[in-house]
């Protein structure tokens, strides 16, 4: 028995190495699992064994497995999972296989066998893996594919990789045959066949996999796969007819069909082009893309529809090219189709400010106005449209911006205001009256939520500061220091104006520090307020800090605050400094 356990802990040793090499694992935590591993072995290894041995060993095991698997998401480090992963999976299905041979009646053993298998799909994957390449097995990972499927009957990642595992399989066997043939080599009885030669098994498991899972991403998924291959082009007919009959009514269908126009040839090809050649194919590819996308339009005329288009032509015009008929052509194009969609009003919100940039661009300020305006009619309750909409105004320093502004006022929700404000705030800034800013200022704390209007308060006095200096900025914060919520900020802007006056008074900074403190208790404020006073000593003042009586770090702390001048006491300041316990 000590043999066989000593046998099973050394067979752990390059699984174990490899840990500590990725750095999954440290030297202390890998002698700590032989040392755990090889009490659990000894105890599976008894001629009286107990069920309850088993499981302790499955759950160690397991919780290994999710250790390395937090390891590896907060390292980023994903290879090697053959070497480490699987061999704790296989030891898991042995201990497993022992325990349920052992108490065969026990459901709930068996049922735990069955939910374990359910939850590691990456880990079947892998294991079929590891028999197709490394044990050169094909019917092995085929089996264990087919298992891992009865577990899980609707798993994308398992039909793809099955999938892509039998063409593998044909064309390692293609490959072979070819050299066996090259060798003039006799087979004897030994025969390749054409079916699974061209892919018949692949071609199997794609008709059960479209049985259980639908969607146009799923087949296009499986067609890429093929594509890897030489031998599968009637594999790929048969993917794509039933993509344009199945879904003809996705627009990822559609969009995978046009682009497949970029793949062909348009001129016939010569070994040395010119750049004037490459460019006009490029042009005649993407018309052909474009009709495409145009049917497409026609037959499926949603607004997904058209954002596939547009996103296609924002891709081909943000392409880099040599040619400027080819550029201005594409900025062409663009500027076409969105003004097409916006016309039929299947234009995308996300899409007009790229269409607006691009107008721009092409120096139609009119025309970007009247597109914003629409945008703004359509999408009245979004406020990224306004904001859009006044950035523009701004940018081309128009006269509607007040207005627009009360529009927008209007039509959008308080909970969604605050950008607006913002951005109004900042305007009334630069070309209003102090007065006018200030009323601003103040519409705006009460129009938006009051967890909004804790930013447009620490705007407010940061303007009155710049706009009239010490005095406006302290009238600003007397005016708002009752009025909650705040914001640390807050305080923290006000501390800062104080301590930047020359007649700088003390008293001012310990008020703001005490109104954080009761604000937001003393975990943060509190070591800012020690921190102030502390600085406010070594300018001016002297502290002189001393413990409680009980001497502990955790009581409270007493500071005597003298003027340097007369060393006269003014107070004692009383601190609860329980926080800074370590």
């Amino acid at each position: 028995m000590a043999e066989r356990t000593e046998q099973r802990i050394e067979d752990r040793i390059p699984e174990l190495e490899e840990l500590g090499r990725v750095g999954l694992l440290t030297s202390k935590e890998i002698r700590a699992v032989i040392k755990k591993t090889l009490a659990l072995e000894y105890k599976i290894q008894r001629r009286a064994l107990h069920k309850e041995n088993f499981i302790s060993y499955i759950q160690y095991e397991i919780n290994l497995l999710e250790l390395i698997k937090k390891r590896r998401a907060r390292t980023g480090y994903s290879f090697k999972k053959d070497e480490i992963e699987y061999s704790i999976l296989q030891r898991i299905h042995g201990v497993f296989k022992r325990a349920t041979t052992k108490w065969s009646d026990d459901l709930q053993l068996w049922l735990s066998h069955v939910a374990f298998c359910k939850k590691w799909v990456t880990l079947w994957i892998m294991a079929a893996k590891w028999e197709m390449e490394d044990r050169l097995s094909s019917e092995s990972a085929r089996q264990l594919f087919l298992r891992a499927l009865r577990f899980h009957p609707e798993c994308p990642k398992l039909y793809q990789e099955y999938f892509r595992m039998e063409l593998m399989n044909a064309e390692k066997q293609r490959k072979e045959k070819k050299e066996f043939e090259q060798a003039k080599m006799d087979l004897g009885e030994f025969s390749y066949s054409e079916e699974i030669l061209n892919g018949a098994m692949a071609r199997v498991v794609y008709r059960n996999a479209v049985q259980k899972i639908k969607g146009a991403e799923f087949l296009l998924s499986l067609l890429s796969i093929a594509k890897l291959f030489d031998f599968t082009q009637d594999l790929q007919k048969e993917i794509l007819e039933n993509l344009q009959a199945e879904y003809a009514n996705d627009p990822l269908m559609w969009d995978y069909i046009a682009r497949q126009e970029l793949e062909k040839d348009s001129l016939p090809t010569t070994e040395h082009r010119s750049k004037q050649s490459k460019a006009q194919e490029a042009a005649l590819k993407e018309e052909r893309c474009c009709m495409v996308f145009d049917e497409a339009v026609a037959s499926l005329p949603t607004e997904a529809m058209w954002e596939r288009y547009i996103a296609f032509c924002l891709e081909r015009y943000n392409r880099k090219t040599n040619s400027e008929e080819l550029k201005q052509k594409r900025l062409e194009r663009i500027s076409s189709v969105c003004s097409r969609a916006h016309e039929l009003q299947l234009l995308p919100a996300s899409l007009y400010q790229q269409w607006l940039q691009l107008l721009l661009g092409l120096d139609l300020r009119e025309k970007a106005e009247e597109v914003a305006a629409a945008a703004t009619r359509r999408f009245s309750h979004l406020v990224e449209m306004w904001e859009m909409r006044l950035k523009l105004l701004l940018q081309l320093n128009t006269d509607g911006v007040g207005p627009c502004f009360q529009e927008a006022f209007r039509a959008v929700k308080a909970k969604d205001s605050l950008p607006l404000w913002i951005l109004c705030t900042e305007w009334s800034e630069n070309v209003n009256s102090t007065p006018e800013t200030e009323a601003l200022y103040q519409r705006s704390l009460l129009a938006t939520l009051p967890a909004d209007s804790v930013t447009m308060k620490e705007k407010y006095i940061e303007w009155a500061y710049m706009a009239g200096g010490y005095k406006k900025a302290k009238k600003v914060f007397t005016s708002l220091h009752e009025s909650r919520p705040f914001s640390l900020e807050f305080f923290k802007k006000m501390i800062q104006i104080e301590k930047e006056q020359e007649s700088c008074k003390m008293s001012n900074i310990r008020e703001y520090y005490e109104r954080a403190l009761r604000e937001f208790g003393a975990t943060d404020p509190g070591k800012k307020y020690l921190a102030g006073l502390h600085q406010r000593g070594t300018d001016s003042h002297s502290l002189e800090g001393d413990e409680s009586v009980a001497g502990r770090t955790s009581g409270n702390f007493y500071f005597k605050v003298h003027i340097a001048a007369n060393w006269t006491p003014v107070r004692n300041v009383i601190v609860d400094v329980s926080y800074l316990k370590s």
